[in-house]
């Protein structure tokens, strides 16, 4: 601080290509910013009449992103040969039970389990 006021200006000294870039970074950082104020509504609605439906697509959405993973990498070590016929057997049942539950339960909560695919904005879907 002190040598900035020894010199008077942020002119004297010449930029560090570091500085440039952390520049850069930020603005790079704030146009994300007011891009993503554009894609978000403004305010919450908080319809009571919602709230459980959203939190059960919410809550289905995520298992349905668990079920997914554990069933890719069930396919992975299938095919590594860490897994022996009786386990993929009961592994391939087991995900097969919980897909199927995961879509009984989102008829009862009145939602096509092709919305359980949550939109991410610029990230793309959840699954």
């Amino acid at each position: 601080m002190a040598a900035l006021q020894l010199y008077g200006t942020w002119g004297a000294w010449p930029l560090s290509p570091r500085v440039t870039a952390m520049d850069t970074e930020l603005d790079d950082l704030r146009r994300e910013v007011e891009r993503l104020r554009g894609i978000l509504p403004d305010r919450v609605d908080v319809d009571p009449d919602q709230v459980e439906h959203g939190l059960a697509k919410l809550v289905l959405a995520l298992i349905e992103f668990l079920r997914q993973l554990l069933e890719r990498q069930a396919v992975r070590r299938m095919e590594g040969g860490t897994l022996t016929e009786e386990e993929i057997e009961r592994m391939g049942l087991a995900l097969m039970r919980l897909e199927e539950k995961v879509h009984e339960m989102a008829r009862v909560f009145g939602l096509d389990p092709a919305e359980l695919n949550l939109g991410l904005g610029p990230l793309g879907k959840l699954v």
